[in-house]
Parts: structure tokens; sequence; C-alpha cells
């Protein structure tokens, strides 16, 4: 006998099929985000990032959609396969890597660090051993880290444009002279004719990616998703009102930046002030 096959159309993968049933919950109740959020005590833009995927929520957030709904067990059991499927981060990154090779252009925020296309291979070290990683994990994935870099090489290489918070520059590695290094690199590949780069002030205040590090990626065929990540997590935005909303949020905040003529001063003005190590 063939094994049956799954009627519903329901996606079986545990993180899409919670956002699935959590929009589909909402809409045959008839309730707005608004209104859900209202009725359960939590701000209701929470339920919105949940329904896009953004973020799980927690077992209680669960509990309780589940007790309004009147389904028990179901949104919570729902959400255990999905906090439990650590596989669901790596296979969205590896599809993330494939599209970024294949990108014809390719547009980023940051938040806090260097995008891994303009790091060097002490800031990558520091960054990824910060992370947790050690031994010949950490050898492997700061040797893969800095072969990306290639993506911006060569004749055909991609238009890139990243936007920098300040904090990504007032953060500095622990050795002022791989920290001098790292500057001196940024500022190099700011001239390349195919890298654009802003700096985003301090003084630019609060924003819609203050805490979301973006990078857009536009392909052959003219469509565009996105990579959102944050310190935990990352997720490939692919819905286009989705990755939409967030171009808007990109050049919201790119009006807030320098001009990459200003930037250049800014990242110079930076790397004067790295003092120099008198035993090198």
């Amino acid at each position: 006998m063939p094994p049956r096959r799954a009627i519903s159309g329901r996606s079986q993968e545990p993180r899409q099929r919670f956002t699935e049933e959590l929009r589909r919950l909402r809409q045959q109740k008839g309730d707005s985000l608004r209104q859900l959020g209202e009725a359960l005590g939590w701000d209701w833009s929470l339920f919105g990032k949940m329904e896009k995927g953004q973020t799980l929520g927690s077992p209680e957030v669960a509990e309780a959609l589940d007790h309004y709904y009147g389904t028990p067990g179901l949104l919570l059991a729902l959400w255990e396969l999905a906090a439990a499927n650590p596989s669901q981060f790596k296979e969205r990154y590896r599809r993330y890597m494939t599209l970024e090779q294949e990108a014809v252009s390719l547009w980023h925020y940051a938040v806090a660090s260097l995008p891994g296309l303009l790091q060097t291979e002490e800031y990558a070290h520091e960054l990824l051993a910060a992370g947790g990683l050690d031994g010949d994990e950490l050898t492997r994935q700061v040797e893969a880290r800095i072969g990306r870099r290639e993506v911006l090489m060569g004749g055909d290489a991609p238009p890139f444009r990243t936007i920098l918070s300040e904090a990504v520059l007032r953060t500095p590695l622990g050795d002022a002279n791989e920290w001098r290094k790292q500057l001196q690199h940024l500022v190099i590949m700011g001239e390349c004719k195919n890298v654009v780069v802003h700096v985003l002030l301090h003084d630019a205040g609060l924003h819609a990616l203050t805490n979301t590090n973006t990078m857009f990626l536009r392909g052959a065929n003219g469509s565009t998703v996105a990579w959102v990540e944050t310190g935990y997590s990352g997720e490939l935005v692919e819905e286009s009102a989705s990755v939409e909303r967030l171009q808007h949020a990109y050049d919201a905040v790119r009006d807030l930046a320098l001009s990459p003529a200003d930037s250049r001063k800014f990242i110079i003005q930076t790397l004067e002030e790295v003092p120099c190590d008198a035993s090198t």
C-alpha cells in the first residue's frame, strides 16, 4: 500500500506550520492583531511578529492563545516542535548563502558588528570566538567567512551597499593593531566601485531596524528576499509584502545616514583615534 499523502495543504515545517495556524485561527475568529493584543494583554505587534515568523514568542503566549481560541494544547505543541528544531536555522542559512552567491545586488544594515563580507580574519576570529566557537570548528568558520569576501571581488561582482550603525565603529577588537587593520580594510573596501558604505550616527535616534541586522538579496529574476538576524536567530523572508515593508524601513534608515563621502571621513577619523602600539 502506498504511503498516505498529506492533503491539508499546510506546511510540514514546524515553524512555518506554527505561523500558519496562528494566522488561520485569528482570521477564523475575525480578530485584527490589535484586537487580539487587547484581548490577551500583550502588545499586538508581538502577534504580528509571530505570524510573520520573526519570533516564536514564549510558551506562556502559546498557552494563552490556545485558551483564547479553544484549541487546548495545539499551539503549545506546535510551539515546542518549532523551538526544538535547531536544524531550521542551519537550513535557512544554507539557503541564504546560496542566494548570496547568486545575488545581482546586496543591501545591508548592521546593528553592532561588521558584515561578514567586510571582516578581516582577526575580526571574524574574535567575533566568532565571542559567540562560543573554539578549536577546529572556530578555524573552519573563520575560513568560511573570509572565503565569502570573494563575492565582492572580480569584474562581475554585484553592487553592495551597507549602512553601519555608529556602534559598529565604536566596538573595537581587543588588539588595537588588529582593529586599525580592520578599519583600514573598511576604508579600502569603501573605495571599490561596487561597494558603498554609509554610517548611521547615534544622533539619528531609534528607527525600524534598530535591533535587526538585515541583508536584501536581489536575484537575476528581479525578485528580492531578505535575511533578518538578531544575536540568537535568523530568518529568511521571502513573502513579497514582508520584504517590501523591510525595504521601506531600509530606505528610511538610509535617508538618516551620512553620505558615502562623509561616512568615509568618519571612518578615517575613527581610525585616527585608535592608539598605535609602540611595540610594533
